[in-house]
């Protein structure tokens, strides 16, 4: 088994981003058992995998920590306001939010256009926890500059499918946590979202005042 060092960094700042959220109860805190119990996690899902595959080489992704979720949940105490968003969703933000720390530390700066603008214009791909690398890193060549990209900022070499497929999944997280791609609860990542506009009080829909 192999962990990437970015990986395991991911999962150290999943704690660190517990900690500085508002929504997250200070008196409570965050377990410091949190990190431990996510990677363990990961990498029992990533050992479900190896044995539905038949892959010898146990690599934990991106993948792995969403379905570590629980592990993340279990762990931190929320805020009211906390309450109102709903743990999962808050624990997905902090998994984001985490990949993009590790990438920009990693890669921060490294031109990502090509990757977007595929997206953009209607481009699709879906990750699944439970596909092997080999397919995985296939779909991943689909992506202008994705593969690329990892191989150029060191993240994986050539001819490593399994931490390829880590990477890959980094960069595209850390995209999503920037608000430049989307990505739904199964997996599925495309074009960003266009953020819903808020309606004020005294205000219809269309941004004009409501009569009295």
């Amino acid at each position: 088994m192999c962990v990437p060092d970015f990986i395991a960094a991911v999962v150290e700042r999943i704690a660190f981003e517990a900690r500085t959220d508002k929504r997250v109860d200070k008196r409570s805190g965050v377990s410091q058992r949190m990190p431990i119990s996510v990677l363990e996690n990961a990498v029992s899902n990533a050992e479900r995998r190896s044995v539905t595959t038949g892959e010898t080489e146990i690599v934990p992704r991106i993948s792995d920590v969403y379905a570590a979720q629980p592990a993340i949940t279990g762990k931190i105490e929320l805020e009211y306001e906390g309450e109102l968003v709903g743990g999962h969703a808050i624990a997905r933000e902090l998994i984001r939010r985490a990949a993009d720390a590790t990438f920009q530390d990693r890669a921060g700066g490294v031109n990502v256009d090509d990757i977007i603008i595929w997206f953009d214009e209607g481009g699709a791909l879906q990750v699944t926890d439970d596909e092997g690398a080999e397919a995985m890193a296939k779909a991943f060549e689909l992506v202008p500059g994705l593969v690329e990209l990892v191989r150029r900022v060191g993240l994986a070499p050539v001819g490593d499918a399994p931490l390829t497929v880590a990477a890959c999944e980094l960069v595209l997280e850390a995209l999503v946590a920037r608000k430049r791609l989307s990505r739904s609860d199964g997996g599925l990542y495309g074009r960003a979202e266009p953020e819903k506009r808020r309606r004020r009080p005294n205000e219809d829909f269309f941004g004009g005042g409501l009569s009295a």
